[in-house]
């Protein structure tokens, strides 16, 4: 009887110990579940974030030669919009330039890229040509 006890008592905590593992591995589905959909909504919110903030800043570009103290008249501003959003042409109104103007747009805390910074340097350098080019 002594035995038949025991092995009932070692039946029965093997059984809890199976439903403890198969519980303990349902829970465990069920926390790294919810912290995936956390961590999906997180991004998904970080992207929508990011998205709106080029596009405000796309729309600051293509509105900025109407906006107050633009540097240059806006009829005599060309939209590039890469590598450099702007090339205006201070006296194009009036067919005698007096100056060329490089100008990049950027709103709220956005910084320039390291390509808009050596196009300023190239600029404040003078390494800027003219040059005309025949198709034969």
């Amino acid at each position: 009887m002594e035995t038949l006890f025991v092995i009932v008592l070692a039946l029965s905590l093997f059984i809890m110990v199976i439903l403890a593992y198969f519980a303990g591995k349902a829970v465990g589905k069920r926390i790294m579940y919810e912290a995936a959909q956390a961590m999906l909504e997180k991004e998904r919110k970080d992207a929508v974030k990011k998205s709106r903030s080029v596009l405000t800043g796309q729309f600051s570009e293509q509105i900025a030669p109407y906006l107050p103290d633009f540097p240059v008249d806006p009829s005599e501003c060309k939209f590039l919009g890469a590598p450099i959003d702007f090339v205006c042409f201070r006296g194009l109104n009036e067919r005698e330039i007096e100056e060329i103007v490089f100008v990049e747009v950027k709103s709220q805390n956005a910084r320039m890229t390291g390509t808009e910074k050596s196009i300023r340097e190239a600029v404040e350098n003078g390494r800027v040509r003219f040059e005309e080019y025949r198709v034969k």
